[in-house]
Protein backbone atom coordinates (compact mmCIF):
# COMPACT_ATOMS: atom_id res chain seq x y z
CA UNK A 1 0.00 0.00 0.00
CA UNK A 2 2.83 2.39 0.84
CA UNK A 3 4.59 1.81 -2.49
CA UNK A 4 1.34 2.36 -4.40
CA UNK A 5 0.70 5.59 -2.46
CA UNK A 6 4.18 6.89 -3.34
CA UNK A 7 3.67 6.07 -7.02
CA UNK A 8 0.29 7.83 -6.98
CA UNK A 9 1.88 10.94 -5.42
CA UNK A 10 4.49 10.92 -8.18
CA UNK A 11 1.87 10.63 -10.92
CA UNK A 12 -0.03 13.59 -9.47
CA UNK A 13 3.14 15.56 -8.58
CA UNK A 14 2.30 15.73 -4.86
CA UNK A 15 5.23 16.20 -2.43
CA UNK A 16 5.64 13.46 0.19
CA UNK A 17 6.23 13.96 3.91
CA UNK A 18 7.87 10.99 5.64
CA UNK A 19 7.65 10.94 9.44
CA UNK A 20 9.98 8.35 10.99
CA UNK A 21 9.52 6.28 14.06
CA UNK A 22 10.46 2.97 12.52
CA UNK A 23 12.50 0.12 13.91
CA UNK A 24 13.47 -1.24 10.50
CA UNK A 25 12.13 -4.29 8.75
CA UNK A 26 11.59 -7.52 10.58
CA UNK A 27 14.17 -10.21 9.89
CA UNK A 28 13.95 -13.95 10.20
CA UNK A 29 12.44 -16.89 8.41
CA UNK A 30 8.82 -16.19 9.40
CA UNK A 31 8.94 -12.55 8.24
CA UNK A 32 10.73 -13.44 5.04
CA UNK A 33 8.26 -16.20 4.22
CA UNK A 34 5.51 -13.68 4.91
CA UNK A 35 6.88 -11.45 2.13
CA UNK A 36 8.73 -8.68 4.00
CA UNK A 37 11.68 -8.75 1.58
CA UNK A 38 9.42 -8.50 -1.47
CA UNK A 39 7.13 -5.85 0.04
CA UNK A 40 10.04 -3.88 1.51
CA UNK A 41 11.78 -3.94 -1.86
CA UNK A 42 8.68 -2.48 -3.52
CA UNK A 43 8.64 0.39 -1.04
CA UNK A 44 12.37 1.07 -1.37
CA UNK A 45 12.04 0.95 -5.19
CA UNK A 46 9.14 3.42 -5.11
CA UNK A 47 11.05 5.84 -2.85
CA UNK A 48 14.31 5.58 -4.78
CA UNK A 49 12.54 6.32 -8.09
CA UNK A 50 10.35 9.07 -6.67
CA UNK A 51 10.71 12.39 -8.49
CA UNK A 52 8.52 14.61 -6.30
CA UNK A 53 10.03 16.62 -3.45
CA UNK A 54 10.47 14.48 -0.36
CA UNK A 55 10.50 15.87 3.18
CA UNK A 56 11.78 13.67 5.98
CA UNK A 57 11.17 14.22 9.68
CA UNK A 58 12.65 11.79 12.21
CA UNK A 59 10.72 11.99 15.47
CA UNK A 60 11.72 8.69 17.07
CA UNK A 61 13.80 5.79 15.87
CA UNK A 62 14.89 5.41 12.26
CA UNK A 63 16.70 2.13 11.85
CA UNK A 64 18.03 0.02 9.00
CA UNK A 65 15.94 -0.56 5.90
CA UNK A 66 13.08 1.37 7.50
CA UNK A 67 15.26 4.48 7.18
CA UNK A 68 15.71 3.81 3.46
CA UNK A 69 12.04 3.02 2.85
CA UNK A 70 11.03 6.31 4.49
CA UNK A 71 13.41 8.42 2.41
CA UNK A 72 16.43 8.62 4.68
CA UNK A 73 19.48 10.64 3.62
CA UNK A 74 20.56 7.98 1.10
CA UNK A 75 17.46 8.74 -0.99
CA UNK A 76 18.05 12.49 -1.18
CA UNK A 77 15.06 14.05 0.53
CA UNK A 78 14.80 17.75 -0.27
CA UNK A 79 14.70 18.53 3.45
CA UNK A 80 15.53 16.25 6.37
CA UNK A 81 14.88 17.24 9.96
CA UNK A 82 15.06 15.46 13.30
CA UNK A 83 13.58 16.06 16.70
CA UNK A 84 15.93 15.91 19.70
CA UNK A 85 14.28 12.56 20.55
CA UNK A 86 15.38 11.03 17.22
CA UNK A 87 17.68 8.08 16.86
CA UNK A 88 19.25 7.19 13.50
CA UNK A 89 21.29 4.01 13.07
CA UNK A 90 21.59 0.68 11.33
CA UNK A 91 19.94 -0.88 14.39
CA UNK A 92 19.25 0.04 18.00
CA UNK A 93 22.16 0.16 20.44
CA UNK A 94 20.91 -2.73 22.56
CA UNK A 95 20.28 -5.01 19.59
CA UNK A 96 23.60 -4.11 17.95
CA UNK A 97 25.50 -4.61 21.21
CA UNK A 98 23.94 -8.03 21.81
CA UNK A 99 24.72 -9.18 18.27
CA UNK A 100 28.28 -7.84 18.13
CA UNK A 101 29.05 -9.07 21.65
CA UNK A 102 28.02 -12.60 20.67
CA UNK A 103 30.26 -12.46 17.59
CA UNK A 104 33.27 -11.16 19.52
CA UNK A 105 32.77 -13.61 22.38
CA UNK A 106 32.68 -16.53 19.94
CA UNK A 107 36.15 -15.50 18.74
CA UNK A 108 37.48 -14.92 22.28
CA UNK A 109 36.47 -18.29 23.68
CA UNK A 110 35.68 -18.76 27.37
CA UNK A 111 35.69 -15.44 29.27
CA UNK A 112 34.29 -14.32 32.61
CA UNK A 113 31.03 -12.39 33.11
CA UNK A 114 32.81 -9.11 33.83
CA UNK A 115 34.58 -9.22 30.46
CA UNK A 116 31.27 -10.01 28.73
CA UNK A 117 29.50 -7.13 30.46
CA UNK A 118 32.35 -4.70 29.76
CA UNK A 119 32.38 -5.64 26.08
CA UNK A 120 28.59 -5.27 25.82
CA UNK A 121 28.62 -1.90 27.59
CA UNK A 122 31.43 -0.54 25.41
CA UNK A 123 29.65 -1.53 22.19
CA UNK A 124 26.24 -0.25 23.38
CA UNK A 125 27.66 3.11 24.46
CA UNK A 126 29.33 3.55 21.05
CA UNK A 127 26.08 2.75 19.20
CA UNK A 128 24.02 4.99 21.46
CA UNK A 129 26.41 7.89 20.85
CA UNK A 130 26.39 7.34 17.08
CA UNK A 131 22.58 7.16 16.89
CA UNK A 132 22.17 10.56 18.58
CA UNK A 133 20.65 13.19 16.24
CA UNK A 134 23.56 15.56 16.98
CA UNK A 135 25.96 12.93 15.62
CA UNK A 136 23.82 12.71 12.46
CA UNK A 137 23.57 16.50 12.11
CA UNK A 138 27.33 16.90 12.48
CA UNK A 139 27.76 14.56 9.49
CA UNK A 140 24.99 16.31 7.47
CA UNK A 141 22.73 13.24 7.64
CA UNK A 142 20.01 15.62 8.82
CA UNK A 143 19.69 19.26 7.85
CA UNK A 144 18.64 20.48 11.27
CA UNK A 145 17.49 19.33 14.69
CA UNK A 146 14.27 21.18 15.33
CA UNK A 147 12.18 21.93 18.39
CA UNK A 148 9.04 19.75 18.15
CA UNK A 149 6.91 22.82 18.96
CA UNK A 150 8.20 24.48 15.77
CA UNK A 151 7.42 21.54 13.49
CA UNK A 152 4.21 23.01 12.04
CA UNK A 153 5.85 26.35 11.18
CA UNK A 154 8.86 24.67 9.60
CA UNK A 155 6.69 22.31 7.50
CA UNK A 156 4.56 25.23 6.30
CA UNK A 157 7.71 27.14 5.32
CA UNK A 158 9.12 24.11 3.47
CA UNK A 159 5.87 23.44 1.61
CA UNK A 160 5.78 27.07 0.48
CA UNK A 161 9.29 26.68 -0.93
CA UNK A 162 8.39 23.43 -2.69
CA UNK A 163 5.18 24.95 -4.12
CA UNK A 164 7.32 27.12 -6.41
CA UNK A 165 8.96 24.15 -8.13
CA UNK A 166 7.47 23.97 -11.61
CA UNK A 167 9.69 21.49 -13.45
CA UNK A 168 9.32 17.89 -12.31
CA UNK A 169 10.22 15.07 -14.68
CA UNK A 170 7.96 12.10 -15.30
CA UNK A 171 8.33 9.17 -12.89
CA UNK A 172 9.97 6.01 -14.25
CA UNK A 173 9.16 3.06 -12.02
CA UNK A 174 10.59 -0.31 -13.01
CA UNK A 175 8.63 -3.51 -13.31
Amino acid sequence: KGARFIMNCNQDKIPILFIHDVNGFMVGKTSEWGGIAKDGAKMVNAVSNSIVPKITLVIGGSYGAGNYALSGRAYSPRFMYAWPSASIAVMGGDQAARTLTQIKLAKMGDVDDKTKNDLYTKIKNRYDMQSDPRYAAARLWVDEIIDPRETRNILIYILRIIAHQTKISEPKFGM
